[in-house]
């Protein structure tokens, strides 16, 4: 028996010497490749090693029964443990370098490269999308914060200029109905203001048996598209009124497209004039855009709301046909700048600046000019005054040529293009030339059924 002792201790310590000699390469690996190593655990055998341990945890329980039991009741000889133990020996060494072989670097990229990438890729895949859906919707929550925020200050600002509106101008009792309350302002899409004058009155027909609805289409328009469109004009020099004055008063009852300043009429006075009507509309409603546009010009307000739709996410925008003329020095000829000296030497251009046809701004600049209107200064042209009170502000200046078609055939040519016109005028008249005589035909090659035909 203790030879036999000796020989399963001599075995015992052999298999032990030869696993742990293993694990020690195989612990010096992990040490240096624990990422690599932890990749490649599905491919070591593990399952099988467990059940060897199993095998040779049976072999010392029937040893250590031989050693317990009689001699007479042993089961297993000396010799047949001797044996017994070395072939388990054999048996652990062959098992363990076979089995529980340390793979490669290489093929440790393998062994991750073929379980890890698939689902690496796939689950990179769903957090990707699931991260780019948190990030636009943290974005698109952002930007509704933003518009809602840049709305409630326009807000603000709009009851504070029509404060002041009301409070400098003292709109008169001719004025829209809407301006009874500036605190509660109706949203409107845009407020269109057709300048005109005491003796424009064939122009205005013109325009009301052309483009412009009247009566119930008005009020529909309004209603339905948010679309305000008036007729814009001031006061007659005379005090307490005139034959001028009450004209308008007589028209204004038969068609109620009017918008009444608290301003005095005169051709020089056009800057103070547009300035005014901004000042007015601002308190009246509470409007996306604001156009202004001369009586002598043809408007395609269909394509004029598409045009402005385009832009309506923008905070400050003006919009139009920009130009960049020249300063004209000498007296007597039209357009005349008295103040050309300020823009340098003579044959100088002016500043880019929207052409007086037809233009629009958006709701923030027309309530930056109602606010500051007292500090900007008045040129003598009012196209060339609103581009210079825009000029330093961080306005976003739109050069759109629909603003400014010639009649026909040049409306015609650019809407069988695919390019529909805003607006036509004779740009050698700064305006339809002849305009209360030849509305109508314009209408015909221009308009909204004319754009549709194409």
């Amino acid at each position: 028996m203790p030879f036999l002792y000796q020989q399963l201790s001599f075995s015992s310590i052999l298999f032990l010497f030869s696993f742990c000699s293993r694990g020690v390469s195989i612990i010096a690996h992990i040490s240096s490749f624990q990422s690599r190593f932890q990749a490649s655990l599905e491919g070591l055998g593990l399952p099988f090693f467990s059940l060897l341990l199993t095998f040779f945890g049976v072999i010392g329980l029937m040893v250590v029964g031989s050693r317990a039991a009689p001699p007479h009741k042993a089961g297993i000889g000396g010799r047949w443990a001797c044996l017994l133990c070395l072939a388990s020996f054999c048996l652990g060494v062959a098992v363990v370098n076979r089995l529980w072989i340390v793979p490669d670097l290489v093929d440790l990229d393998k062994s991750a490269g073929k379980y890890g990438t698939h689902l690496a890729t796939k689950d990179w895949k769903k957090l990707d999308a699931s991260m780019a859906g948190d990030m636009l919707s943290h974005v698109s929550k952002t930007q509704d914060m933003l518009v809602t925020l840049n709305k409630t200050i326009s807000s603000l600002e709009s009851k504070l200029a029509a404060a002041r509106a009301a409070k400098a101008d003292k709109i008169p009792n001719g004025a829209a109905p809407e301006a009874e309350s500036s605190n509660n302002l109706s949203k409107k899409f845009f407020v269109m203001g057709i300048i005109t004058a005491f003796s424009s009155r064939k122009r205005r027909d013109s325009i009301r048996q052309t483009w412009m609805p009247q009566g119930d289409g008005l009020k529909k328009l309004d209603i339905e598209k948010g679309i305000v469109i008036r007729f814009v004009i001031g006061h007659s020099a005379m005090p307490g009124g005139s034959v001028l004055d009450r004209a308008i008063d007589t028209e204004e009852a038969q068609h109620k497209d009017f918008l009444r300043l608290n301003h005095e009429e005169g051709y020089h006075k056009l800057s103070s004039k547009t300035q005014t009507y901004f000042s007015t509309a601002v308190a009246m409603w509470d409007a996306d855009f604001y156009v202004k546009v001369d009586d002598d010009v043809h408007v395609n307000l269909g394509v004029l709301s598409s045009l402005l739709s385009r832009h309506q996410s923008k905070a400050r925008t003006y919009i139009g046909c920009m130009k960049s003329g020249p300063v004209l020095a000498q007296k007597g000829v039209k357009y005349h700048e008295p103040e050309h000296w300020k823009f340098g030497e003579e044959g100088n251009k002016y500043f880019r600046h929207a052409t007086g046809q037809i233009y629009a701004i958006s709701k923030d600049v027309a309530t930056y000019i109602s606010i500051n209107r007292c500090l900007l200064h008045r040129y003598a042209n009012e196209d060339v005054s609103l581009g210079s009170w825009l000029i330093g502000l961080d306005v976003e200046h739109i050069d759109d040529r629909s603003l400014c078609c010639g009649t026909a055939p040049d409306c015609e040519m650019k809407s069988e293009a695919g390019n529909p016109c805003a607006a036509s005028f004779d740009w050698s008249c700064s305006g339809i030339c002849n305009s209360s005589e030849r509305m109508e035909q314009v209408h015909r090659c221009c308009g909204e059924a004319a754009v549709l035909r194409f």
